[in-house]
């Protein structure tokens, strides 16, 4: 095992006048033994920042360092990490057992090391009764698992995995994540996990790196992202659903928004134009409170979401499904506490209080 370093790494893409920037000096240190999710809609840069970590992309400036080595003119084979594809990248031909010690075998390792490491993580992953299969007759939960097995054997100083549940299907998802956390607990391996989906990463990290067009926006616990988030766009893009963002104009404890004004349960951070931010699950209806105009009601079981328009500004609230619903068209009153509120800058996005 190892720590990884990521230092001020920039990737550009083209030459001169045509010449493309896609990560702009990204900084990250990782320690021994951390799970970190990468995590940020398609196209941040997520995907791309991984591969450099392989080897997989050259990298245009900065420096990536796997423990005490700079790996950045090390080919990917020399590297010592294992990468679990989104695709699973299985030799169909192979059976499982193949497929697991393909890499074992390329290296030259004995036959009865192979056969240990291979039966260690079939044991691991449950997979000792599919060893003789080929992929085809294999689920998509099974053959991720035997991705990941082929990972294992390797015993990598640093696992890297990109997009590895996204062919998975929601149910089977929710299991393959609780594998995967069990195999960290077990195995202890420096890993780095790329996602869009912010309930995976929000599940899996021990600590998350929100990205955005090629910068780090946050990074932190998720706790601490869910309760402080940096900026506009990670309180938008953490939690589902979204954050409720008003820009208005703040005065004391009156916040005016689309021509209206709102009593506020504490002072706002500051005076004047700023983007007030409440969570869903931090409102609820109560006898008195902001006026929200109900539009249109989602029953998912165990809540509801109430959606409806506070001002001019559409406005979501989670409610309990054992509760009495509004009506479509009412117009219900909000409540929220103090410590719920959120304030950013409306210029810059940055948060303030």
């Amino acid at each position: 095992m190892a720590s990884l370093s990521i230092r001020n790494v920039v990737k550009r893409y083209g030459r001169a006048l045509h010449e493309t920037q896609v990560i702009h000096g990204v900084n990250a240190e990782i320690a021994d033994g951390e799970f970190i999710v990468i995590v940020g809609p398609s196209g941040c840069g997520k995907s791309t920042l991984l591969r450099m970590v392989a080897g997989l992309e050259e990298i245009s400036d900065g420096e990536i360092a796997i423990g005490p080595r700079v790996v950045n003119q090390i080919e990917p084979a020399e590297r010592d990490i294992a990468m679990v594809f989104q695709n699973y990248a299985l030799y169909p031909h192979m059976s499982v057992y193949d497929n697991m010690a393909y890499g074992l075998k390329i290296a030259r390792l004995p036959k009865a090391e192979i056969d240990a490491r291979v039966a260690k993580a079939a044991k691991i992953l449950e997979l000792g009764t599919l060893l003789e299969r080929k992929p085809r007759q294999l689920s998509g939960g099974q053959r991720q698992r035997v991705a990941m097995g082929r990972a294992i054997v390797r015993q990598p100083q640093v696992f890297l995995f990109d997009e590895p549940l996204s062919n998975l299907d929601a149910k089977l998802r929710a299991q393959t994540r609780l594998e995967i956390q069990k195999l960290h607990t077990e195995l202890g391996v420096t890993s780095l996990f790329v996602t869009h989906d912010q309930v995976e990463a929000m599940t899996l990290a021990q600590r998350m790196i929100v990205m955005n067009a090629g910068r780090i926006e946050q990074t932190g616990t998720p706790e601490e992202v869910y309760a402080r988030p940096a900026t506009t766009f990670v309180a938008g893009f953490i939690g589902s659903p979204p954050m409720n963002l008003l820009t208005g104009r703040a005065a004391g404890t009156r916040f005016e928004l689309g021509g209206q004004s709102f009593a506020l349960p504490a002072a706002a951070a500051r005076d004047g134009e700023l983007i007030l931010g409440v969570r869903p699950e931090h409102c609820e209806i109560a006898g008195d409170g902001w006026p929200l105009k109900v539009e249109m009601i989602e029953m998912l079981g165990a809540e509801r979401l109430v959606y409806g328009r506070l001002g001019d500004a559409l406005f979501t609230v989670r409610m309990n499904g054992t509760h009495v619903p509004p009506k479509l068209g009412d117009t219900v009153a909000l409540r929220v506490t103090p410590e719920h509120l959120h304030w950013f800058d409306a210029q810059t996005q940055n948060r303030v209080a």
